[in-house]
């Protein structure tokens, strides 16, 4: 012990939290004149447009489908057309496995695109943003078309990519008189249609509203600055971790959960199946459009009840709409400071304390001025 000193570690597997031998990096090369004449030369609203509809076209084809808990189209497909195999179903995948490949390629999604365009990838997400944070309305057509079109894309891919197979499994079931467009169909892989025994629309809508609404809230607070539990490096993997719960747990049941992936891929659907797709069961309005109420319903929920908007001022995240002045006089109203307005307008010392006091007594702040 006489060569270790008070909360040493010994040698051993410790030495890799030793700083590691400075290695020299190749600098990469130097950026030219033309890249950023190009880069500028760029409209800002393709770039954000085709964010949005690379982003769907990820959690769409690679892991986005919720007909059947699979991840993606793709992986439905496989799974859908390998139904007779004789290695069984569970060698297409299980639920654990999918959930976490949904919660993955959703966080990939956002990863790889939202630095462009913000990481909508749902119109219902769009429409919530212009309406509680200020995006632009004037973007809103923009960004919903081509989250609209980046799930199209993704079901014509699908369906060129696994056409022979699709063909195959097709001509098995024509032979057997099942129709195409059904539960466990070929137009099932590109759409949600509900099973046999799901004829019950009310049920069907209140699945989708709560699964909807439940996502909506996790990403409402998932993206609230002012959470101590969430950084800006796990946003995406709870984001993507809410929508793999609704799969473990709603399975079984048809639901959608994203305008644009629906509507997106049942025109890819009515294309190859014909428009029964979207008359079947009129349940169709259920896949598309419920999305969008539930999630207004929940960042309402969120914004009206469980929003602290002096926390966001309080760590630079926002703003009063009147500035300083205003928020000095939103606290001096509701008898959180008395006085001193004019000296704490001015940057006085003493005015400023009171205003600081002011809001750690009423619980604004903590003792490290951040509550």
């Amino acid at each position: 012990m006489h060569r270790l000193h008070t909360n040493d570690l010994e040698l051993g597997a410790t030495d890799a939290i030793q700083k590691h031998i400075s290695r020299h990096v190749v600098p990469p090369a130097r950026v030219s004149q033309r890249k950023l004449d190009f880069e500028h030369a760029r409209p800002r609203w393709l770039r954000e447009c085709m964010a949005e509809a690379t982003g769907v076209f990820f959690y769409v084809y690679v892991v986005y489908s919720l007909h059947r808990p699979f991840p993606g189209i793709a992986s439905v497909a496989s799974f859908t057309i390998n139904l007779a195999s004789p290695q069984g179903v569970t060698a297409f995948g299980s639920l654990f496995q999918i959930g976490w490949a949904f919660a993955i390629g959703i966080a990939f999604a956002i990863i790889t695109c939202a630095p462009t365009s913000g990481g909508h990838f749902n119109p219902a997400i769009t429409i919530c943003f212009a309406i509680w944070q200020g995006f632009p309305w004037k973007k809103v057509p923009y960004y919903i078309v081509s989250q609209i079109f980046g799930a199209f894309v993704a079901g014509l891919l699908m369906m060129g990519m696994y056409w022979p197979e699709i063909q195959a499994y097709t001509a098995a079931l024509e032979l057997k008189d099942v129709p195409l467009v059904s539960n466990g169909g070929p137009a099932s892989i590109l759409c949600t249609i509900p099973g046999a025994t799901q004829t019950n629309l009310g049920y069907l809508f209140l699945t989708e509203f709560f699964v909807d609404s439940f996502i909506g809230i996790v990403i409402w607070a998932a993206l609230d600055p002012a959470n101590p539990f969430v950084s800006a490096t796990s946003a995406p993997f709870i984001i993507g971790l809410a929508y793999a719960t609704m799969v473990w747990g709603f399975a079984g049941i048809s639901i959608s959960t994203n305008l644009a992936r629906d509507l997106g891929t049942r025109m890819v659907a009515a294309i190859f199946y014909g428009p029964t797709v979207f008359s079947i069961d009129n349940y169709s309005w259920i896949a598309i459009l419920v999305n969008v109420p539930a999630t207004i319903f929940a960042t309402a929920y969120y914004e009206f009840l469980m929003r602290d908007s002096i926390q966001r001022i309080g760590a630079g995240h926002a703003v009063h709409e009147e500035g300083d002045e205003g928020l000095v006089r939103h606290f001096t109203n509701r008898g959180l400071i008395e006085g001193g307005t004019t000296n704490m307008l001015q940057g006085n010392g003493s005015g400023s304390d009171e205003y600081e006091t002011g809001k750690r007594e009423h619980g604004y702040l903590d003792s490290h001025g951040a509550k």
